[in-house]
């Protein structure tokens, strides 16, 4: 089973470095080797500013791809037309367990991050930034970096500038939810969608972007348009960060220009030769099956072509040795645990739709099967936030890459490879730097359990009866804002089955008895 990334892996560069310049000097660069590499950057004027995006096609590097100039403009017609002055958000809440390439920015180059946000700031006549962080290494390092230039949150500085940290939950970087956040309410999504540039941080016109995307305005800004578009493809210019992971023997970040064959990046990361599909764009991105991935270039347009997804960067091969259903499932779980709980196609659905992919691997045939593209479909475009249509996308996308294995777990019992756990996700024996304690997770004493099935009742984010009616929990540590009514689930048990407990590497490792251990076997057992 893999181990967490850490926060600042490997980083490597195809061709010459644009983001990563000086990472080679030093591990982080401070504002004056931040100078001494990329020199001095001048104002620009807002109209300017937002052509200059438009020159080198500038879209959000975070997964939506909106292109920067229109938010831009968007941003600076809210402000005027209601006269007040608008507010600067960098989101790094880079919480998905496959992703690091924001993290790696904002602890070794935040001086370049900085630079792009002080541009849109200084051009949109912002008085407030505020730089959203989840980690303790990019919290320090952001708020070095903001020492460093004097920057501060001083009640009559001309910029009041700051970091907000949050809870470290895949919710969290969700756009709302980082507005909310900083407008000192919970990091979670509000259950209502309005656009950050009509109304944002305090109701002010927000401009929120990924930190890549402000680095690369950086980029742009000092070498202009016709430089920076030497780089990469005519319709896509630049590089772009890419986070490997999964059936790798080197985790990575790598910068590249865009156009560079997929295959040749897995090879750098070490993957296998013929992986059996690539997840592209993160968890909650798209599958590529094996002749997909060899064709594919790295680009937004072209991977979408293929099926899969530019997204947050994230890509991860996924070698023969393992069961790419039980993989999923493993991930699915995680999502569904990620849940805020605020709208009925997060809070029921996600455990639904993980319940339903572990029903199929257990054996629940074509049956299962048809039940678990209803659940999907009937989550997608109904939720309050981005997160439930992002977990439909990636079941739906698992079935229709490894048809073959969907088939063979439909209708005969399996596919007879092990669950490897090539898929990273958080380690849930540590604590969780947002979950205020130790993690833990709800097990079942199954020699007291007798199938009343209230706890699904109070907590069915990470309980549902299986299909023999006894409980079947998610293999998550609990989140914070679900503590609460776990805990209400344990004392509501009549058989006293239920509890909670610390998580640890044998637990994490194994799924619920009430699933069977088929769903990591895969039919082994």
């Amino acid at each position: 089973m893999n181990a967490p990334l850490p926060d600042v892996p490997e980083v490597r560069v195809v061709g010459l470095p644009q983001l990563t310049t000086g990472f080679d000097l030093v591990e982080r660069l401070d504002l004056g080797m931040h100078l001494k590499v990329h020199g001095p950057l001048e104002p620009i004027p807002g109209e300017r500013l937002a052509a200059l995006a438009d020159e080198v096609l500038l879209r959000g590097r975070g997964g939506a791809g909106f292109p920067f100039a229109r938010k831009l403009r968007a941003v600076a017609r809210a402000a005027i037309g209601r006269g007040v002055r608008p507010v600067v958000v960098v989101n790094g809440s880079e919480d998905e367990p496959a992703c690091r390439k924001d993290t790696v920015l904002l602890n070794r180059a935040p001086h370049l991050v900085l630079d792009g946000a002080l541009l849109a700031a200084e051009a949109l006549g912002a008085r407030t930034l505020v730089i959203g962080v989840t980690r303790d290494s990019t919290e320090a390092s952001m708020a070095a970096a903001l020492a460093e230039r004097g920057l501060g949150n001083r009640r009559n500085a001309a910029l009041r500038a700051r970091v907000q940290r949050n809870p470290h939950r895949m919710v969290t970087g969700e756009a709302s939810a980082l507005v909310r956040s900083a407008e000192g309410g919970p990091a979670l999504p509000p259950g209502r969608r309005v656009r950050a540039s009509d109304a944002g941080v305090g109701g002010a016109p927000t401009l929120l972007s990924n930190a890549e995307t402000f680095a690369q305005l950086a980029v742009a800004a000092r070498i202009g348009p016709a430089r920076y578009g030497n780089t990469g493809l005519r319709d896509e210019p630049g590089t772009v960060l890419l986070t490997l992971s999964g059936s790798v023997s080197r985790p990575m970040v790598i910068e590249v220009p865009t156009g560079v064959p997929l295959r040749y990046v897995l090879q750098l990361a070490g993957a296998p030769p013929l992986p059996q599909g690539v997840l592209t764009g993160g968890y909650h991105g798209s599958w590529l099956g094996a002749s997909a991935a060899q064709q594919a270039i790295v680009s937004r347009a072209a991977l979408e072509a293929l099926g899969g997804a530019l997204g947050a960067g994230a890509i991860l091969p996924l070698g023969p040795e393992t069961c790419p259903l039980a993989e999923a499932l493993r991930v699915a779980n995680w999502l569904a645990a990620e849940s805020s709980g605020q709208c009925g196609p997060c809070r029921l659905g996600l455990p639904a739709a993980a319940g339903g992919l572990a029903d199929l691997l257990t054996g629940g045939g074509p049956t299962a099967l048809e039940a678990l593209r209803e659940v999907v479909s009937a989550v997608r475009g109904r939720g309050a936030c981005k997160h439930p249509d992002g977990t439909a996308n990636f079941v739906e996308s698992t079935l229709a890459a490894f048809a073959d294995d969907v088939a063979a777990h439909a209708l005969s019992g399996g596919c007879g490879r092990r669950t490897r756990g090539v898929l990273p996700l958080p380690d849930s024996g540590a604590p969780d730097p947002g979950a205020g304690g130790d993690a833990e997770r709800l097990a079942v004493d199954w020699t007291l359990c007798e199938g009343h099935g209230l706890c699904a009742d109070v907590v069915p984010e990470l309980i549902r009866l299986g299909p023999d009616g006894f409980p079947a929990v998610a293999d998550a540590s609990v989140p914070l804002q679900l503590r609460g009514r776990a805990q209400r689930a344990v004392r509501r048990c009549p058989a006293l089955a239920l509890r909670l407990e610390r998580t640890d590497p044998e637990v994490r490792q194994a799924l619920p008895k009430s699933l069977g251990r088929k769903a990591l076997d895969s039919g082994r057992s």
